[in-house]
């Protein structure tokens, strides 16, 4: 079994999910009391908070590919960044490394693939839905993305940072994502992508009527299958 790297605090939220998945999931391939080999490394969220709104990527690049370095030195054979928004500097990190980054926008298209579809919805904070790191991906395989209109992004990027990165659940948030998504479907999206890893815990597939697809899911099932390889039945 390879070693993970993994890359939380951002929020804590999410990375508590991310190694509940990944354990579960090798678990799941290996019975018993078989479980991830993994380090993590847990930044202060407030420090990536305050360089994102300060457009200061620079600083947060530094940040994350120190860490990366790190745990590659301890031992890891793949990183996996455990939030969307920073796999803006993903590509950049895995040119520094010897060893992958696991990027989530991939490993999502290839799950859209699977399903035949030609457009989605995309939700996440509002590097994610206005800048191209994510929908790139999605365009090079043919697929087409909608965003939600400039309010709704402003609501989603402050209840994402205020609300659901401290695990805070409000049945109203919960209802306006409803209403933004169904926009979305109206304006011809065939399946939604949560693309913020806090996202799920308030959208779930029954409160939709397309496709959903939940990144960190995803995302934790690819470096499951890259933990094991095609050792699974060791």
């Amino acid at each position: 079994m390879k070693t993970l790297g993994l890359i939380g605090g951002i929020s804590w939220v999410s990375t508590a999910d991310y190694y509940k998945l990944i354990n579960e999931g090798v678990n799941e391939k290996l019975g018993g009391i078989n479980f991830a080999k993994c380090i993590i490394h847990s930044f202060n969220y407030a420090d990536i908070i305050r360089n994102n709104n300060n457009n200061d990527w620079e600083s947060t690049f530094i940040m994350l590919s120190e860490a990366c370095e790190n745990l590659q030195q301890s031992g890891a054979e793949a990183i996996v960044l455990c939030a969307n928004t920073m796999h803006l500097l993903a590509d950049r990190i895995e040119e520094k490394m010897s060893i992958p980054v696991i990027h989530i926008a991939t490993e999502t298209t290839k799950e859209i693939k699977k399903l035949n579809l030609s457009k989605v919805g995309l939700l996440g904070t509002k590097f994610t839905m206005e800048l191209d790191f994510f929908t790139s991906k999605l365009s090079n395989q043919n697929i087409e993305t909608c965003i939600p209109e400039q309010d709704d992004r402003d609501f989603i990027q402050d209840t994402i940072y205020h609300e659901l990165g401290k695990g805070i659940i409000n049945p109203e948030t919960k209802q306006r994502y409803i209403s933004i998504i169904n926009k979305l479907i109206e304006n011809g999206a065939e399946g939604i992508i949560l693309g913020c890893t806090e996202i799920p815990l308030l959208i779930q597939q029954e409160d939709i009527a397309v496709p959903i697809f939940d990144t960190a899911i995803i995302h934790s099932a690819a470096a499951v299958e890259f933990a094991l390889g095609e050792n699974i039945s060791l």
